[in-house]
């Protein structure tokens, strides 16, 4: 490539010039190519040590004058041929116009400028976007892909210096990570080492020191554990690292790859050998830790963050912390944790503006928002321009409000300005409050006008205060009270200044009348809500009346949702149940519904009205529990390793005992999925969903903890699940809450856990009290930690229960070991995955996580072709293309374009197992429709009409032809026909939402196939002479380069041309009248032309073929027949003239019989007579009868010739060849370790000079 011109000092140092003019010099780096000796290997080993190879390319193009001993590099090259190139440019267009110059510093000026207008001129057509990379990063993005053979497509994101540890001995070299590979090269004294590690492969990422090893990374899969070190900066090596195996295990569970962010900011100033992707994965993981802090909506993006103080009035003092300024919020996140969270939001602000500066308080910043709260920022380091991205911010704020408040849209309780509500207080709950009562709006999602649009469910079935103590009603007016006391002093609403006080409130319990509110603050559900207004409504509208799968299995839930508390023992709270949980399963298909998310709804519908329940559904599932209401609960199961680590670290005594009772993995799932809520009374459970929403996971995880701790001694005591169970579910029974003002609810558990001696009641203030005591050092940042590396655990343990279950499914059915399909659905897995990094992301679209294992990685017919290419046994040369094609549409049976594993290797084990009648029905099923297709037939059939029009006066024999093929296809086409209807009918249900049906369809479909008998060989349909002759072509490619060719093609030439007798015999008893002699006797003349004309036209189409192996196999060419004619008898050569079916072919014979001893002569195939490159690419033999007429030039193909499968088995049988080529035993294996080999190497680099020397 063209380089900007540098300055060159030692021209000759570590370079041999090999080409020179009075201007330019082009050289080869030593070391490179052949020879070298001792210099080259050292200079090999410099580059790959000192990254002199960051300037990746052995070759370059120097500019130099006479005058002058410092020279200019201009251009650089990965390959001779690349270097030449420029080369020859600068010959052809510069050297003239140099000569012309008189002085030296002109020629170099000139030369200069020329390089730089061609460097603009490249970028300006190959990148119109803008080039963020810079220059050295672009280069070694280059050498990697050349030197691992990545495609452009590979985004190189950063490369280090570091130590690779083979044995006990370091090898420097270069660790390359780039998006879905981790690759390393090293080159020392001549000793190459290469790794490639696809990160899908990684299943552990640790950072440690040990005695053997100094502070390195090791990076495990499943085959190996490699280990690096000696790292510059090593925490940001293991950040990456993390970060791009997080993206390949996310890509594994919902199946979305890495896309460039292409909104974030450009950098001001280019950053020095960073990439684009870098900063972009560095945005991601702020923009992560920014969102689950503030719990601000996905689709949040942080601009910037700052040092500064806030002045808090509740304690007088300048708090120090940072301000994060995004889209819509302005955050502040104090140094001391805990001191105070503030999040404002930029729909709320009505005043931004710099006060006076002063040396108490430089640089300040004052924020009013519309509930009369005044915020004091300072010590703002460059706060104009803080003040103009936040103009700027709010600036489309307003635009975004203008938009979309068509006309009455709901009050929030941000939008209630201070002229609305001039004397309003901050503790005013009325107004304040975002459990308040919205406009009509909301209500009037259904026809109804459903109380529950407005609020909550305990509302409307009231607490009945008469069973309820004074003490109790006392304690609730006194928290109401604090709380009230702590809105006056913190203020109230998102904008309220959340502290340690806060977190303390929230302890003791939230009141009954604020639970929904502060529910909504602390979730973040109230942002997502008042900006998305009349979305749940347009939900439930959109779907009222629909069924799907997810819509039955809420139906079957919904009266199992908190049966015991009234207001789901009627109509109304199972149908506000109802509407909440369809509405979200249409907003978020991937999850639809799962089992727990009923009950966790039901309290929720309790203490909010459905838009807010909705919103609240909302934050948990896709924020604050991610990934734990999906088909596969992988985040729940994530966290139960995260409990199983702590109860590791916390209570190592009891761990052992609790792996031995296998207790973790029956307790967890329940405990978190339902946050308490099926396992302790409800009044309990509710103060625990308090915690939740406010700290996250991380109390689920203490209270877990601290109930362990609390039962150790009965726990270690017991023999079985079973005890252990019953220990565990006593002790949670009796988790009573002594402050609750609502009625006790009776608890289903409590059924299991009677005993003779009375239960001790455990307070659950006490017990969240315990374990914020005892477990309190659990922090945020670290439980994120946790969650990657036992998301890396979690995701490969369900990729091999996947496919062990997959290769369970299949391996009755099929020869292959179970060990050779596990290896087959790995490289077919790989070859999908592939596709998703590489391809145009369409087969990524295409897995399903909802669908059986079998059915979600499926692949499309060109990676199938790569696939049988690398694997089958039956290699074509250049005919395997077309194989390819007609064993895919055989296998695709339902045809959706896709094939699953069970169908591929149903495929694959056809030509590698089972006895040669198997082998041989496969092949002959591989020429007949559907695996023929259609358009190869209608090809046929249009050339044969070309030549028939031209030579012949009779009749076309064009629709018997047709007539025959139609009869060949019509049940195919019936069954086409019915299967295309039903897919229809099946598209319609879904549309309407009755995959209930399509569901029990498949069941039926499966039965079926279970009952189906087997297929025999009387079952398989006649073969046509066109069929056959497709199936002579393909066993003559087949047996190109075998080590007995030339005894393979005697014998399916002696198989042929019985066939053909066989055929012409089986014309007699057809009912059309035989064709006479006399027909064939026409144009006789144009014989002697087209014998002269074919040796040319062979010898040409044979080059064609070589010059053009990519080309489509497909492609209708016409075809030329060659006629030898021997003294005893005739031996006709048909040339197809391309490898697709498609070529007129004509085979030809009397009803004479032929003498035995004529047979013979079909095995006198000299090399002289025929090329052995001429059979293997696109040439039949068959035999004709002695007394057979000439073909001629254009004849059509006999429509009324055709054989069985019973008579081409019979005469394959006859030939030991044949037999014995079919039945040796090919191993798979070995052909599965060559394709996991180059499965990576997609580049192609036939013209590249590939070196062991890197640069």
């Amino acid at each position: 490539m063209w380089l900007a011109p540098e300055e060159v000092l030692l021209a000759n140092a570590l370079w041999v010039t090999e080409r020179a003019n009075p201007f330019f010099l082009l050289q080869r780096r030593r070391g490179h190519g052949k020879g070298g000796g001792l210099t080259g290997l050292l200079v090999g080993t410099l580059d790959v040590v000192l990254d002199s190879s960051a300037r990746v390319a052995p070759y370059r193009i120097l500019h130099q004058t006479l005058d002058s001993q410092i020279c200019w590099a201009v251009a650089c090259g990965s390959s001779r041929k690349e270097i030449t190139k420029h080369w020859e440019w600068l010959e052809n267009n510069l050297l003239q116009t140099l000569a012309i110059f008189d002085n030296t510093e002109d020629i170099t000026t000139f030369v200069k400028g020329k390089i730089h207008g061609i460097i603009a001129e490249e970028n300006k057509n190959q990148q119109p976007q803008g080039e963020e990379d810079p220059g050295k990063f672009k280069e070694a993005e280059l050498k990697m892909r050349k030197q691992f053979g990545m495609p452009e497509g590979e985004k190189l994101v950063n490369y280090y210096s570091c130590s690779y540890w083979k044995g006990r001995v370091p090898r420097q070299g270069w660790l390359y990570l780039t998006v879905n590979h981790l690759c390393f090269y090293s080159f020392l004294l001549g000793k190459e080492v290469t790794l490639i590690v696809q990160w899908v492969d990684v299943t552990q990422l640790e950072k440690n020191a040990t005695l053997l090893f100094p502070e390195c990374i090791k990076v495990s899969t499943r085959d190996s554990e490699l280990y690096f070190s000696m790292f510059l900066n090593i925490s940001e090596t293991f950040k990456l690292m993390e970060q791009l195996a997080n993206i390949a295990m996310r890509q594994l569970l919902d199946n979305k790859g890495f896309v460039e962010d292409m909104l974030l900011p450009k950098p001001s100033k280019p950053l020095k050998n960073i990439s684009a992707l870098k900063r972009d994965l560095d945005a991601r993981a702020k923009n992560e830790w920014y969102r689950a802090t503030f719990r601000l909506p996905k689709d949040e993006r942080l601009d910037g963050h700052t040092d500064c103080t806030l002045w808090t009035p509740f304690n007088k003092i300048h708090i120090l912390g940072q301000m994060f300024v995004s889209n819509n919020y302005i955050c502040f996140a104090s140094k001391a944790e805990e001191a105070c969270h503030l999040i404002i939001p930029l729909r709320e602000v009505t005043i931004v503006e710099k006060a006076d500066s002063s040396s108490v308080l430089p640089s300040p910043l004052s924020i009013s928002t519309k509930s009369k709260m005044t915020f004091l920022f300072a010590n703002l380091k460059d706060r104009d321009f803080l003040v103009q991205r936040i103009s700027d911010f709010l600036q489309r704020t307003s635009s975004k409000k203008s938009c979309s408040n068509g006309g009455a849209r709901k009050k929030s309780f941000g939008d209630q300005t201070s002229e609305e509500t001039p004397e309003q207080s901050p503790s005013s709950p009325l107004e304040v409050s975002p459990a308040s009562p919205f406009s009509n709006q909301l209500a009037n999602f259904c026809a109804d006008k459903v109380p529950t649009a407005s609020q909550g469910l305990l509302k409307l079935f009231g607490t009945n205060t008469k069973n309820i103590s004074e003490s109790r009603q006392a304690k609730e007016r006194m928290k109401e009270e604090s709380w009230n006391i702590h809105f006056f002093e913190y203020g109230r609403g998102m904008c309220m200044y959340r502290t340690a006080k806060t977190r303390e409130l929230v302890l003791r319990g939230i009141p009954e009348n604020l639970r929904g509110e502060l529910w909504l603050l602390f979730s973040g559900a109230w942002n997502e809500m008042v900006t998305h207004p009349g979305y749940y409504a347009d939900l439930v509208e959109q779907s009222v009346g629909k069924y799907n799968l997810a819509t039955e299995e809420i139906e079957r839930d919904l009266h199992r949702s908190m049966p015991e508390h009234p207001a789901f023992q009627n109509e109304l709270g199972i149908a506000a149940l109802r509407r909440v949980l369809t509405a979200y399963a249409f907003r978020n298909p991937t999850i639809g519904y799962c089992q727990a998310m009923n009950i966790v709804t039901s309290v929720l519908l309790l203490y909010c009205n459905e838009e807010e329940a909705f919103w609240l559904l909302v934050a948990l599932c896709e924020r604050m529990l991610p990934d734990y209401y999906n088909t596969r609960v992988v985040g729940a199961l994530v966290d139960q390793g995260i409990f199983e680590e702590l109860t590791r670290d916390c209570l190592p005594q009891l761990s052992e005992k609790m792996q031995d009772l296998g207790v973790i993995s029956s307790i967890s799932l329940s405990w978190f999925l339902t946050l308490f809520l099926s396992v302790m009374p409800f009044e309990s459970a509710v103060v625990i969903v308090d915690c939740f929403f406010y700290e996250g996971i991380k109390v689920i995880l203490q209270v877990s903890l601290a109930i362990l701790d609390a039962n150790m001694e009965k726990l270690l005591n017991c023999c079985d699940e079973g005890e252990a169970m019953t220990v565990l579910g006593r002790h949670l029974d009796n988790v009573v809450n002594q402050h609750s003002v609502s009625p006790p609810i009776p608890h289903l558990h409590a059924l299991l856990t009677s005993g003779d001696e009375p239960p001790v009641q455990i307070d659950i203030f006490e017990l969240i009290k315990t374990a914020y005591e005892k477990f309190g050092h659990l922090k945020a940042d670290d439980i994120e930690q946790m969650r990657f590396k036992q998301r890396l655990k979690v995701i490969h343990s369900l990729e091999d229960t996947a496919k062990r279950s997959v290769v369970r499914a299949v391996s009755g059915d099929i020869g292959f070991s179970m060990q050779e399909l596990e290896d087959l659905y790995v490289v077919f897995k790989a070859k999908h995955l592939v596709s998703c990094y590489w391809g145009n992301h369409t087969a990524a679209s295409q897995r399903d996580q909802s669908l059986p294992y079998l059915e979600q990685y499926r692949i499309n017919i060109e990676q199938f072709k790569e696939l049988f290419a690398a694997l089958t046994p039956w290699s074509c040369g250049l005919h395997t293309p077309v194989l390819a094609e007609r064993m895919f549409r055989l296998l695709d049976e339902n045809r959706d374009a896709l094939i699953n594993f069970k169908e591929f290797a149903t495929g694959m084990s056809g030509m590698y197992h089972g006895d040669f009648t198997e082998k041989l029905k496969l092949l002959y099923k591989l020429h007949l429709p559907p695996a023929l297709s259609p358009e190869e037939a209608e090809s046929a059939l249009e050339a044969t009409n070309y030549f028939t029009d031209v030579n012949t006066t009779k009749v076309s024999p064009f629709v018997s032809e047709l007539d025959l093929f139609l009869q060949c296809d019509s049940q195919e086409a019936a069954v086409q026909e019915d299967k295309a209807s039903r897919e229809g009918n099946s598209k319609e249900q879904e549309e309407k939402g009755t995959s209930p049906q399509d569901y029990r369809y498949h069941l039926r479909m499966w039965a079926k196939e279970k009952d189906s008998k087997k297929e025999t060989i009387k079952d398989l349909p006649k073969m046509s002479q066109e069929q056959f002759i497709e199936l002579c072509k393909t066993l003559y490619n087949m047996f190109s380069e075998d080590p007995v060719e030339q005894e393979l093609y005697h014998a399916i030439a002696t198989v042929a041309s019985l066939l053909l007798r066989i055929g012409e015999v089986g014309k007699k008893f057809s009912h059309q009248p035989p064709k006479k002699a006399d027909d064939y006797k026409v144009n006789s003349p144009q014989d002697a032309a087209s014998e002269e004309e074919s040796p040319t036209s062979e010898q040409s189409q044979n080059s064609t073929v070589e010059r053009y192996p990519q080309a489509n196999t497909e492609d209708k060419a016409s075809g030329d027949v060659q006629l030898e004619k021997h003294q005893q008898e005739n031996q006709i050569i048909i040339d197809g003239g391309g490898e697709g079916p498609g070529s007129p072919i004509q085979m030809l014979s009397d009803d004479e019989t032929k003498d035995d001893m004529s047979m013979s002569s079909y095995s006198m195939v000299s090399t002289g007579s025929l090329q052995c490159e001429d059979i293997a690419d696109d040439t039949v033999l068959v035999g004709c009868e002695a007394g057979s007429s000439v073909a001629r030039y254009g004849s059509t193909i006999d429509t009324d010739w055709s054989i069985s499968f019973e008579q081409v088995l019979a005469s394959m049988l006859t030939e030991t060849a044949l037999v014995n080529y079919f039945e040796k035993k090919i191993d798979v294996t070995q052909k599965i370790k060559e394709e996991k080999k180059v499965e990576r190497q997609y580049s192609s680099s036939s013209d590249y000079e590939l070196s062991s020397v890197s640069g």
